[in-house]
């Protein structure tokens, strides 16, 4: 019956009301014990809350609003460990805005600061895949993780993501390559394996981009393919 407490005949009045205020405190101190601990809980689940947020937000670019050089890192880290876990291809696409330093004299660093964030939200609007990420890696400079993505694949995006920007139509009167922002991309794709690293295909994908400005610029340039990495013999094979 969810009774606390029963007298087996009716005592005096004293310990009728000794008994009433013992168990009144005991129901208040419960109801304060149970109001503490959910607002305990509230604390707790705002404080998740705002660690998730500060998280979320140490990883982006504070300008441009794609994920920041921080992010890159950790996620072409990541990446790269599970694809060569599953012995599957990733690739990278890094991208600079030709003529950079130009558009600043001429348009001020807020016009500078503009075109990043333009250029960088049609870089980011351009994948289709949760799995590829967008991230400024430094400067006018632009990196694009993509997992489980051959070299071809990759290519193809690039071309996508050049034509983009370049339909943007943004003046740009000092560039010596159009009369309005262009972008060079260098591709590279690797399966990990025989002791490389994601620093290799940073160094693969930045020669690639070294070569689409010397070539002539606007235009996406493709590393040579990697060979996949040799099998690991088995030991019980004789």
């Amino acid at each position: 019956m969810w009774a606390t407490d029963y007298l087996v005949k009716f005592p005096d009045k004293i310990e009728v009301v000794a008994r009433i205020r013992a168990h009144s405190r005991t129901y208040l101190a419960q109801q304060q014990r149970d109001e503490a601990y959910r607002v305990l809980h509230e604390m707790q689940l705002e404080l998740e809350k705002k660690n998730g947020e500060l998280q979320r937000l140490s990883c982006l670019d504070g300008l441009t609003g794609i994920g920041n050089r921080r992010r890159f890192d950790e996620y072409l880290e990541g990446e790269w460990l599970r694809a060569a876990r599953d012995g599957r291809a990733l690739s990278l696409i890094m991208i600079d805005i030709d003529h950079f330093k130009a558009y600043n004299d001429n348009y001020g660093h807020q016009g500078g600061d503009e075109c990043l964030r333009k250029v960088a939200l049609t870089l980011d609007a351009g994948l289709k895949r949760p799995a590829d990420v967008a991230a400024r890696y430094g400067g006018e400079e632009f990196a694009i993780v993509m997992p489980d993505t051959d070299l071809e694949g990759a290519a193809s995006i690039a071309e996508q993501l050049r034509a983009s920007v370049d339909m943007l139509c943004l003046p740009h009167a000092l560039s010596k390559t159009s009369d309005h922002v262009t972008v060079s991309l260098g591709v590279a794709s690797a399966i990990p394996g025989d002791g490389r690293d994601p620093a290799s295909l940073i160094k693969m994908a930045d020669a690639a981009l070294y070569e689409a400005k010397e070539s002539g610029r606007n235009r996406a340039h493709t590393a040579a393919p990697v060979p996949a990495p040799a099998p690991v013999p088995n030991s019980r094979e004789t």
